[in-house]
């Protein structure tokens, strides 16, 4: 991770859960960190914490609604002007709404899809533009996928979500092939953890006590620290090493 240190990073979705983490860690490791969310108080006082520990890196939070392109580009517009741009790009937002295919709120499939695929997809082609204007040739944009990604689970409330999420599988190989077709050397990841304990899954069957009560008692689920370990170790990969998709599985998940 030495070589990123120093350099600029971009993770969204950074208030909290495994988006907090990332910031954190990588602003400890010596990256200044663009944090965005929607609700960035929270990250100030993250980014507050970062100083008193004395972290190497820093961390800037940005307050940026995905589902708003103008304030998506009115925000790499500030990292440009304060900070030359960005040289990675994590891609962690990410929502669910429990809607099913046969009975769903158009609305709610609406807003999964302006988060989890067109802002992703924002994201991505600004912070490539980013990169190519100022001739940076190792980049890396990450998506923090899912493994319902890969995986359709018969729960018929995660089913456009899911689809959301294997668009992501298929929107981080598009990008793999397309930057080869560019001749750069900027890597693109997917990582796709199980179950993760945050507040993900609890939002996602807030208006369902019975299923909200039990959803981590089933097995140990992931922690947020497991995905950023992986992260930080396919950032610390050789310039010559391309990790394309990760899969990160409790190790009790069942399909």
């Amino acid at each position: 991770m030495e070589r990123w240190r120093g350099r600029v990073a971009l993770v969204t979705g950074a208030s909290v859960g495994i988006g907090a983490a990332l910031a954190v860690e990588l602003a400890q490791l010596g990256m200044k960190v663009m944090g965005c969310a929607r609700d960035v108080e929270k990250i100030q006082k993250l980014a507050a914490e970062c100083q008193s520990a004395g972290h190497s890196g820093v961390l800037v939070p940005f307050k940026c609604d995905l589902t708003n392109e103008e304030e998506i580009l009115s925000m790499f517009a500030a990292i440009k002007q304060q900070h030359r741009g960005v040289d990675v790009c994590i891609n962690n937002a990410g929502l669910a709404h429990p809607e099913p295919l046969l009975s769903g709120k158009t609305s709610s499939w609406k807003n999964m899809m302006d988060v989890n695929v067109f802002g992703l997809s924002i994201c991505t082609r600004e912070a490539y533009q980013s990169m190519k204007e100022r001739h940076v040739d190792d980049g890396h944009i990450i998506n923090i996928n899912s493994v319902c990604g890969h995986h359709v689970i018969p729960h018929g409330e995660v089913h456009f979500y899911a689809a959301t999420k294997f668009a992501v599988t298929a929107l981080t190989e598009g990008l793999r092939q397309e930057l080869r077709a560019e001749n750069t050397h900027i890597r693109a990841t997917s990582i796709s953890p199980s179950l993760v304990k945050t507040e993900f899954p609890l939002r996602l069957y807030s208006n369902n006590p019975d299923i909200k009560a039990r959803v981590f008692s089933a097995y140990k689920p992931l922690e947020a620290k497991d995905v950023v370990n992986v992260v930080i170790y396919v950032l610390g990969a050789p310039p010559h090493v391309q990790i394309g998709e990760v899969q990160v599985l409790a190790t009790e998940q069942k399909f």
